[in-house]
């Protein structure tokens, strides 16, 4: 999901989500998408994952095995939805700016700064910090 959430605000600002910097560039693999990502994958992924897991409202019976892999039932899977966006929605100070906005805001302004250095307008690429 934060994948697909990347390269789509990649794609609104006109980059290319297939060639970034430190993913290896292999056919179909989103490798800017996926360098952007690490930025946003503790606070936003993890934070998900660990917050449900510690309020119980996840456990291991809320998921099944099928072809190789565990899944999280139908039910779970509302719950995780529904937390992710949550998370997205809430605010942060952000670290240039120094004004509040959404995590699902960042992401497109955290592509929106990239831009800017790749087409040397910035000097330097800040990735997005929270604390």
């Amino acid at each position: 999901m934060l994948t697909a959430d990347i390269i789509s605000a990649i794609q609104t600002v006109g980059l290319d989500p297939y060639i970034g910097f430190f993913h290896q560039l292999k056919y179909g693999k989103p490798c800017l998408a996926l360098d952007l990502m690490e930025e946003f994958r503790p606070v936003i992924a993890d934070s998900v994952v660990i917050t449900l897991i510690n309020n119980r409202r996840i456990k291991p019976e809320d998921f099944r095995e099928s072809h190789g892999g565990w899944y999280l039932k139908d039910h779970r899977r509302k719950v995780f939805y529904a937390a992710y966006e949550t998370r997205k929605n809430e605010t942060i100070t952000h670290p240039v700016f120094k004004y509040k906005l959404t995590f699902r805001r960042a992401m497109e302004l955290q592509v929106r700064l990239l831009a800017k250095y790749l087409t040397g307008e910035i000097e330097q690429y800040t990735p997005l910090t929270v604390r």
